[in-house]
């Protein structure tokens, strides 16, 4: 099968089209046939060299995609099943098959095609536990999310409206329309606004962005409040001035978190956000898109038909 690997560290000319061996379930596991893969940062940080990998390495953390072989206690699952997943660590979903876990997958919803699906994993399964495991929103609270139009921000504007809270995001001005169709109660245009001269304290602070804007971003939290960033931990020192939480994390495959998610796309209250495809042949061009230019939601690679 066709897989994109790295075997050295570098820009996209280190991306290689290798054929290998197709994958073989395990136990409760599936290969799935993959039909899209998306793309996101870890992958170009992956390649190059920001996070430890023995290499070679196949780049890809979220698929969707059919049930092509199912292993020996995968009894609820049959050929032709179509799951969406967030992989682990160990594997890489920019192949033609991959090795999926139990643990990792969920029902693809109806409603989204295939490319839309493979768009959904990393950056829901990231927006739901920032909001929700680490941050603890609940209904008629405000959260405050730096980011909101990228591939997670999209999805957890939608996420936080779904769970009734008051969402405010800080985007440039050409996302403002978008944000707000996506349910956001308060738009901030980053470039001209200074989200804490015109945002209420919020409950939560999602930190998507990091730098400058994490350490601002202490002057709206309420005191009791949550600060949480996928990027860099929150200094615990101003946290404790501010009777606050500041918590950094790493969104970990949950198949329970993908299926609540997948019941929410099902009922109309989330939808991703699909910018552009690719084939997987140009996975350099989306990632080079991806890491170079502005972007709103996914980009998402297409893998077979």
């Amino acid at each position: 099968m066709k897989a994109i690997r790295i075997h050295a560290f570098g820009g996209p000319e280190v991306l290689s089209i290798d054929q290998v061996p197709s994958p073989q379930p395990l136990d409760d596991e599936v290969v799935l046939r993959v039909r899209a893969a998306s793309v996101n940062p870890i992958d170009y940080k992956t390649r190059e060299g920001s996070v430890s990998e023995t290499l070679p390495v196949t780049l890809g953390r979220d698929v969707s995609g059919t049930v092509e072989i199912c292993g020996t206690r995968a009894h609820t699952l049959k050929k032709g099943d179509p799951l969406f997943a967030m992989l682990g660590h160990d594997r890489g979903g920019n192949a033609e098959y991959v090795v999926v876990k139990a643990t990792e997958a969920a029902a693809k919803p109806d409603r989204l095609s295939h490319v839309e699906a493979a768009a959904v994993p990393l950056a829901g399964i990231t927006a739901w536990q920032g909001l929700f495991d680490h941050g603890g929103l609940k209904s008629g609270q405000r959260v405050l999310i730096h980011g909101g139009a990228g591939g997670v921000g999209h999805l957890a504007i939608q996420l936080a409206k779904a769970a009734g809270a008051f969402v405010a995001t800080t985007v440039s001005a050409e996302d403002v329309v978008f944000v707000r169709e996506l349910g956001a109660d308060q738009t901030v245009d980053y470039k001209n606004q200074r989200f804490e001269e015109v945002v209420d304290a919020v409950d939560l602070v999602f930190d998507l962005v990091a730098g400058d804007t994490q350490e601002r971003s202490w002057e709206v939290l309420k005191p009791g409040g949550t600060l949480v960033s996928t990027l860099s931990q929150p200094s615990q020192e101003k946290a404790n001035l501010r009777r606050a939480r500041g918590v950094s994390y790493l969104a970990e495959p949950n198949a329970a978190h993908l299926a609540e998610i997948g019941r929410l796309i099902e009922a109309g209250k989330v939808t991703p956000f699909v910018q552009a495809t690719y084939p997987l042949g140009e996975v350099a061009k989306a990632e080079e898109r991806l890491e170079n230019e502005h972007v709103r939601g996914k980009i998402v690679l297409e893998v077979s038909a």
